[in-house]
């Protein structure tokens, strides 16, 4: 093992590009508790913190001309994960999540290899991918 600490300190924040400012913040705040930080109307932007991590949202200019991101053919983020308390809370948003329409399921709450973690797969508003994992 490297002796050398790590020069950072884990994540300040993640910048997501979305088409529609409203839903995506809707659904940070309404299904997931984060509370609004800050937003720069001009450009458009809202800031959102579930008190650990932050999360800035980005209005994307046109849209309409905006290319989707493609796990499998694009470069850059993939999908984000954050943590939840326990597997209770994992399994309670999966069934909230079951029921609402701006959310679509990838996959409900499994094994996460072989570790003793559980995660699910989902996708949110403006089409950005987003993994829960309990351990």
């Amino acid at each position: 093992m490297n002796e050398q600490q790590a020069r950072t300190q884990g994540v300040h924040h993640v910048a997501l590009t979305v088409p529609n400012l409203a839903p995506a913040g809707t659904f940070f705040v309404e299904a997931l508790g984060f509370q609004q930080v800050g937003e720069v109307a001009e450009y458009p932007a809202v800031f959102l913190s579930d008190a650990a991590t932050m999360i800035t949202l980005w209005q994307a200019e046109d849209p309409a001309s905006a290319t989707p991101f493609d796990r499998r053919a694009n470069i850059g983020l993939h999908h984000f994960a954050l943590r939840v308390r326990d597997r209770s809370d994992l399994e309670q948003l999966y069934a909230e999540f079951q029921k609402r329409d701006d959310v679509k399921i990838e996959f409900e709450p499994e094994g996460l290899g072989s570790s003793e973690m559980r995660h699910m797969m989902c996708r949110i508003p403006g089409n950005i991918r987003l993994e829960l994992i309990a351990g």
